[in-house]
């Protein structure tokens, strides 16, 4: 047998580009790499703080990601993810830029979950910021037009501390506005047959989402553990 170069990191095919913070990323959290089953490669984009890129439209940033995500391709990520729902609206910039398959959004997980509902049902929605979550997000993430949205920006700390970069989590009350948000959007849509979670934190409140709403939960863990497999299949 031969082995062959071209790589600097061998062994972990995902590249996470990674927004600019400083809060707290519990197991579950995309951030965390004890999340993973696998190795991932991560790579900082400096100066996208999450309230510039949710709250501001990511103004500025595109080459920023660029850049960053020419180098996690560079350095051996054989695909490429973010660990921010928003960033959908890069998704088509990134891909041609790499030459590797890219995954910008879980968002981009809600067409798909719809094929695979019975009839009568559809998937909604649940993110982090509702009154940022534009028409252009969705669209470039090929949400269909009405799809149902909740969001825990009514609550009490999880929207408060990511966006706002805080150093502390009350894990127990972020869990409460994941799961009282999630509930909300389930009783003003009786015909929801599932939810992806637009936020990558949410990730470490899906279960509890999934037990409090009764409707299957798909996040970006789900969407990169399926990513992955395609880009390095299990041998049998």
């Amino acid at each position: 047998m031969i082995a062959t170069g071209g790589k600097a990191v061998y062994g972990a095919a995902v590249g996470i580009l990674m927004l600019e913070a400083r809060f707290p990323r519990i197991i579950g959290d995309m951030g965390n790499a004890l999340t993973w089953p696998f190795p991932v490669h991560y790579r900082v984009v400096r100066g996208a703080s999450p309230d510039k890129v949710v709250r501001q439209g990511a103004p500025g940033l595109l080459d920023a990601f660029v850049d960053a995500a020419r180098g996690l391709v560079a350095d051996g990520a054989d695909g490429i993810t973010t660990n921010c729902g928003f960033l959908s609206l890069f998704q088509a910039e990134l891909a041609a830029a790499v030459g590797v398959p890219v995954v910008a959004s879980s968002l981009m997980q809600v067409s798909m979950v719809n094929r695979i509902l019975p009839p009568g049902k559809r998937t909604g929605i649940l993110t982090i910021s509702a009154s940022s979550l534009t028409a252009a997000h969705l669209e470039k993430a090929g949400v269909p037009a009405g799809t149902p949205i909740g969001s825990t920006e009514g609550g009490t700390e999880f929207t408060r501390v990511i966006l706002g970069d805080e150093l502390a989590l009350d894990i127990e009350a972020a869990r409460a506005d994941n799961v009282g948000a999630a509930v909300k959007l389930k009783e003003a849509h009786p015909d929801l047959g599932a939810i992806v979670l637009e936020c990558t934190n949410m990730i470490p409140y899906a279960a509890d989402i999934r037990a409090a709403a009764g409707v299957p939960v798909f996040s970006m863990e789900s969407f990169v553990s399926w990513f992955q497999s395609g880009l390095s299949p299990r041998r049998f």
